[in-house]
């Protein structure tokens, strides 16, 4: 049983279950900004954002992070969900890559024309990669 100072955390893509473990604390991107999630937060349900999901006294550790790409978080008063489109350790990011899905998003930004919807593609494809060159400790 978890000790009543932390918080039951779950890390899934659809390929695996990457974490469920506990942790004391859990810093995530939701759409809006980043948040932190404790032991007896208030529910909520949030769009999952580009970013760090950063896990605080995860199996013994300091501090753990998965670059997130997208996705939902359901956080309860003892657990918190986090379903993610991808998840990465940072070493795992394949920086070359990053840097041409940047690049990829700004073409798509500069033919976007008046589309409101190819210019938030391609916000997407450009906050994506920007998250995982972040992450990675590149620069873009």
């Amino acid at each position: 049983m978890a000790e009543a100072s932390k918080i039951r955390v779950r890390l899934v893509t659809p390929e695996k279950v990457l974490v469920d473990d506990t942790a004391d604390a859990v810093e995530l991107p939701a759409t809006s900004g980043y948040m932190e999630v404790l032991y007896g937060h208030a529910p909520l349900m949030a769009e999952l954002g580009a970013g760090d999901v950063t896990f605080h006294g995860l199996d013994g550790t300091e501090v753990t992070r998965y670059n997130v790409s997208w996705g939902f978080v359901e956080v309860l008063p003892d657990r918190v969900t986090i379903l993610a489109n991808d998840a990465l350790i940072p070493s795992a990011i394949d920086v070359p890559r990053a840097k041409e899905q940047r690049e990829h998003g700004e073409v798509l930004w500069s033919q976007a024309g008046d589309s409101e919807e190819k210019y938030t593609e391609a916000e997407h494809v450009i906050n994506e990669a920007d998250a995982k060159l972040a992450s990675a400790g590149s620069k873009a």
